[in-house]
């Protein structure tokens, strides 16, 4: 058995998720288990730093530095946080895992240009200040291979979830939704995954805008508020959401001037929020029937939600509603809490770098094939 510590910030800015995990060394799945965990806030002014940043047309590489800085500094505290909250002696830990902070994600390129991910992170510090080895950049060498460089929680969830006799789909709502449709263990073919489009990130930012506070709690508001159709349909009509996958999107498309591109100006902010849970709701069961079709899987499937969304009853109830067929399951039953699949997924992923193993999924991705993912930062 060994300890591993991944790292994870997501698109809702709000902190830094890091998790202690346990692999095992003699699985071929590592058989990863939670051990303990921790949520960083992020403060106030290092959020608006970053949020400028992941909507900059420019930066200066002061400000980048100043940022990366900041950002890598707090990764470090969550990890003192967490391994003295759980009583772990620091040399127990192999290595830790870092995301980084997405600020923009482009794998079709941009204006003709090549595809890029960029994620602003510092593991050379983050070893500095540890004192152990960190994996980081986990995304480009997917990118390198023609792959979209997202998701890559799928291969994880195959580790975790995946078992005979039963097909299961797993359903991450983080600021955007991705999906991974697992096979039974029995059948040969490979999971398929990708992004169904926005989940909280839109949610999150009209409900900020208008009511104020990081989020709509239990989606309150938005079930106060009833449907447009009409701004339903404009919306859905965005071209990503009919896209084939391999497909991974972001903020880069999906944002405020997004949505009020497609507004009258006449709508109630509360039918609003309840028109963009709708699209949530019906972009997911869109991807859902796309995935199953390209797999031929049936309609029956156990459903795991995870990510922040997994705690939003209005959202949950709609997507209930679009997928009827499907049986909600709480991770917990794997022990695995809704929160922390993703700071888990890269714990699981440094094991697999500094074992030689591939992190990717081809069939989800659509690189190339298996790839090692990640570099290797020595303490």
């Amino acid at each position: 058995m060994s300890l591993y510590i991944g790292l994870m910030s997501g698109t809702s800015l709000d902190g830094i998720d890091a998790a202690l995990v346990e692999i095992d060394d003699t699985s071929a799945s590592g058989c990863p288990r939670l051990l303990a965990s921790h949520a960083e806030p992020m403060p106030a002014a290092l959020r608006e730093s970053l949020w400028a940043l992941c909507h900059a047309a420019g930066a200066g590489f002061a400000e980048l530095a100043a940022a990366e800085d900041a950002f890598c500094r707090l990764q470090a505290q969550a990890v003192a946080t967490l391994l003295a909250a759980s009583g772990t002696p620091r040399e127990a830990v192999e290595a830790i895992g870092s995301h980084g902070q997405t600020i923009e994600h482009a794998p079709q390129g941009h204006a003709g240009g090549p595809a890029y991910t960029l994620q602003l992170d510092n593991p050379s510090l983050l070893a500095e200040l540890t004192g152990r080895c960190v994996v980081a950049d986990f995304r480009r060498r997917d990118l390198a291979a023609g792959g979209q460089a997202a998701p890559l929680a799928p291969a994880f969830h195959e580790a975790l979830f995946r078992a005979p006799g039963e097909w299961r789909l797993v359903l991450n709502l983080g600021g955007f939704a991705n999906l991974t449709l697992l096979p039974p263990a029995e059948d040969p073919r490979a999971p398929l995954g990708f992004d169904s489009g926005p989940a909280n990130a839109l949610l999150d930012a009209w409900h900020a805008r208008h009511r104020g506070g990081d989020f709509d709690a239990d989606g309150a508001w938005a079930a106060s508020g009833r449907v447009d159709e009409a701004l339903l349909g404009r919306l859905l009509a965005e071209p990503f959401f009919h896209l084939p996958p391999p497909r991974s999107t972001g903020r880069e498309l999906f944002h405020l001037d997004w949505l009020e591109g497609h507004l009258t100006g006449k709508e109630r902010t509360e039918d609003v929020q309840a028109t963009l849970a709708e699209l949530t709701a019906q972009s997911v069961a869109l991807a859902v029937a796309m995935a199953r079709e390209r797999l031929e899987a049936p309609t029956a499937a156990r459903l795991i939600p995870c990510g922040g969304g997994a705690h939003n009853r209005d959202l949950l109830a709609r997507l209930d509603r679009h997928l009827p067929d499907s049986r909600l399951a709480d991770s917990e039953a794997w022990g695995w809490p809704v929160d922390w699949l993703e700071a888990g997924a890269f714990a699981w992923l440094t094991w697999r770098r500094l074992h030689g193993m591939p992190g990717n999924l081809p069939s989800v991705t659509g690189a190339a094939g298996p790839r090692v993912l990640g570099g290797v930062y020595a303490p």
